[in-house]
């Protein structure tokens, strides 16, 4: 097999190539002068399980790269090509929620599926029924994997932890982590009386005097994990500790955080992180051997059910 990256999140494609004891292969991608991307292997893959690691955050040009990574390597006869996909964009664009717009998650899978590729990987799809959106083999990967020993770290029990779910969607993965934390579980009901306001109706369970974990499959700008978090500390919370997968950290997300009552925030590095966006609170929990497990299952033709042994990695 060999293991080629895109420019989305090479950090990572790299730790991946270093945990299964080869080195990430050789491809050339720049843009010319009007923009339009070049790609080129630099090494022979014919015959070769191929697999392509990027992360399709924006731009747009991340896609682009990827779809056309996926095209080369199909063209130069490689025997398999995988699209590794760490953070899958769009997928909170699942359905028609409102007259005359795209599903375009749905689009993005289509232009992948065209390319003949043999396999998709993701990790924490926000929207795990996408899968069905293609016909292609497709193995969804959970951070539970490398975040709940960094969270079982921290030594709480029933009565000083609370998993806290921010809305009802991330109540199912909150109630899992609690599970097998061994810590209470709470739940904050909103409302939104018109779009973009959100105001918090009712909360099932007990903050008082607890460490609070709030946990999310991404953080984009933050908005509803601070306000969270506000809630927790405005219900007599100890501390609050924000968890999310992908650290999207768009607009005012990184002055949000850094603002807030949140006393660290632990995410993965699904997306590279620019300097920029770093913080003092930030934590970044590597999910390469995760990755890397998945690919030798793969290559070798074992199930990857083993990974997922404990069901509650499932969420």
């Amino acid at each position: 097999m060999k293991i080629f990256s895109g420019r989305s999140n090479q950090p990572l494609a790299t730790e991946i190539a270093k945990h299964l004891g080869i080195n990430l292969g050789e491809v050339e991608s720049y843009n010319f002068s009007d923009g339009e991307i070049r790609i080129a292997f630099k090494e022979n893959i014919r015959n070769e399980d191929v697999f392509i690691v990027q992360s399709t955050n924006p731009p747009s040009d991340n896609i682009l790269e990827f779809l056309f990574m996926l095209d080369a390597a199909r063209r130069a006869s490689a025997n398999k090509v995988i699209a590794v996909i760490p953070y899958f964009g769009y997928a909170r664009q699942d359905r028609k929620d409102e007259p005359r717009v795209p599903i375009s998650s749905r689009v993005i899978l289509d232009m992948i599926s065209v390319l003949g590729i043999d396999r998709i990987m993701a990790m924490d799809l926000h929207s795990p029924q996408i899968q069905g959106f293609i016909n292609t083999p497709f193995d969804h990967l959970y951070s539970s994997m490398a975040l709940f020993d960094r969270l079982k770290s921290m030594n709480l029990n029933f009565d000083t932890g609370v998993v806290l779910a921010p809305d009802v969607g991330s109540a199912k993965i909150s109630q899992s982590y609690a599970k097998r934390l061994g810590v209470g579980f709470a739940l904050i009901d909103k409302r939104r009386p018109k779009p973009n306001e959100a105001k918090v109706a009712h909360i099932v369970g007990d903050l008082h005097n607890k460490d609070v974990i709030i946990i999310d499959d991404m953080i984009d700008t933050a908005g509803t994990i601070c306000n969270a978090a506000s809630t927790a500390m405005e219900q007599g919370a100890n501390s609050v500790i924000a968890v999310g997968t992908h650290p999207v950290l768009s607009g005012q997300a990184v002055s949000r955080l850094s603002d807030s009552c949140i006393n660290k925030v632990i995410v993965c590095n699904t997306i590279n992180i620019p300097e920029e966006k770093q913080f003092e609170k930030l934590e970044v929990v590597s999910v390469a051997h995760v990755f890397a497990e998945a690919i030798k299952h793969v290559t070798d033709g074992t199930s990857l059910s083993s990974m997922f042994s404990n069901e509650n990695h499932k969420g």
